[in-house]
């Protein structure tokens, strides 16, 4: 039998003050004044209860780049960043465009035991392009794909493109696009404009983004299927996808914590950890995509946590490889960037963090509501403390966060995956429920 814990006082996504009953892996009471006999009383008196948060959109790298990170490792960061679920990208190697790839991933991630990792399969075979890979057999199996990408490269040519929408529509799949024409970025260091001119880096356009979502969202339309887009990043993308929303087209987007909060500037420096695919935009664009965050335009908040062996990033800029880990500093981010600036609430926080990534990937047992008789995976933070975020915080294989150094509000002190604590005390645990 799991341990049972009390959890007294918290404010369930920033309201009132309440006490949950976790028993057996589930909440069993929610309400105030409860007490239970034989329990562990967890103190959370200031602390705000989100349910536990979901990752549409994680690298793992295992298998084949266990260098920059494992299931494990990975699963670990997530943990510390109040993360229960987390959906596994398939640019892995051999890429996840198999039914064995995928088990081997969801299995792995079960031995973990931080947080249910669900693995997303590859539209393509090896995210070549060219061929449609086994979409039915990933979804028939024991890892039940439903999220289907290949992340890092576009889907580009346009018949591929409708066949795998077309295809995913028969169980209530999604493919989830990586907006990015090639043609226009061979060669991108930054993005396109008087920054870039100034640096003499070679720009990365934002029509090259968009141009893409614009023809998804049209072929989405045809088809009648469920189009998911990629950490948009420019202010035309989040005017497209509210078109196409308001037109009734069933297509989903999502936005980066580093998007929401960094902007070209910092590449001034040429330091390679802002280096990321998107890159990092204009302020307009970072306004822009705050607000379509802000007015339901964009779903979710999603990390792209991508990390890379330190070789990778203390180099040149322009070898450099992009990405940034960022699981560990997610919600603390989101908290500075559109939480302590009026523009979403704590309810809000839980909706584009947790509920809404759960909806989008089809799992019904993540980003339930926190209420009896759901699943206890769920998460006790603290806005209040503000501090410099260092390498100490990050708990995965690699550092390449662009957030060192810089003073980011909030703190994790518990996370709690189906009844078992994984985070205690503000404590990354060596093993799930095992506390000195």
């Amino acid at each position: 039998m799991s341990e049972s814990f009390l959890i007294r006082g918290a404010r369930l996504a920033g309201g009132d003050a309440t006490d949950m009953l976790v028993i057996d892996g589930t909440i069993a009471e929610v309400g105030t004044g409860l007490s239970a006999r034989g329990t562990t009383v967890v103190d959370a008196d200031g602390l705000i209860a989100l349910p536990g948060l979901v990752d549409l959109h994680t690298h793992l790298r295992e298998p084949g780049f266990e260098a920059s990170e494992t299931i494990l490792t990975g699963s670990r960061a997530a943990a510390a960043g109040g993360f229960t679920t987390v959906f596994a990208m398939p640019n892995t190697s051999p890429v996840a465009d198999t039914a064995g790839v995928v088990e081997q991933e969801l299995a792995l991630g079960e031995a973990a035991g931080y947080v249910h990792v669900q693995p997303i399969g590859a539209v393509t075979i090896g995210q070549k392009g060219e061929r449609l890979a086994e979409l039915g057999a990933m979804a028939a199996s024991r890892a039940r794909v439903r999220v289907f990408s290949d992340d890092g490269f576009c889907v580009f040519d346009p018949l591929i493109m409708r066949r795998a929408l077309e295809y995913v529509k028969s169980f209530d799949g999604v493919v989830a696009q990586h907006a990015q024409y090639p043609r226009l970025t061979e060669g991108a260091q930054m993005n396109e404009g008087t920054v870039s001119a100034e640096l003499g880096l070679t720009g990365w356009p934002a029509v090259a983004e968009e141009s893409i979502i614009a023809r998804d969202v049209l072929l989405a339309e045809h088809v009648g299927s469920r189009l998911h887009v990629c950490h948009l990043s420019t202010a035309g993308s989040v005017d497209i996808i509210r078109w196409a929303k308001k037109r009734g087209v069933n297509v989903t987007a999502e936005v980066t914590p580093h998007h929401l909060l960094l902007s070209e500037e910092l590449v001034r420096g040429y330091d390679a950890r802002f280096k990321v695919n998107p890159p990092l935009r204009r302020d307009e664009d970072v306004r822009a995509v705050r607000e379509g965050l802000a007015d339901g335009t964009i779903d979710i908040v999603a990390t792209d946590h991508a990390p890379h062996p330190a070789e990778a990033k203390t180099c040149e800029w322009a070898a450099a490889a992009n990405g940034m880990v960022g699981l560990e500093s997610a919600l603390r981010v989101v908290q500075q960037a559109v939480v302590d600036t009026g523009l979403l609430d704590w309810d809000d926080v839980a909706r584009v963090l947790s509920t809404a990534p759960a909806r989008i990937g089809r799992l019904a047992d993540a980003g339930t509501p926190l209420e009896a008789g759901r699943p206890a995976s769920f998460m006790l933070y603290d806005p209040r403390p503000v501090r410099t975020f260092t390498d100490a915080d990050l708990r995965g294989r690699s550092v390449n966060s662009p957030y060192l150094d810089r003073e980011l509000p909030g703190e994790v002190r518990w996370t709690f995956f189906r009844g078992t604590p994984t985070v205690a005390d503000g404590d990354l645990l060596e093993r799930p429920g095992a506390r000195a």
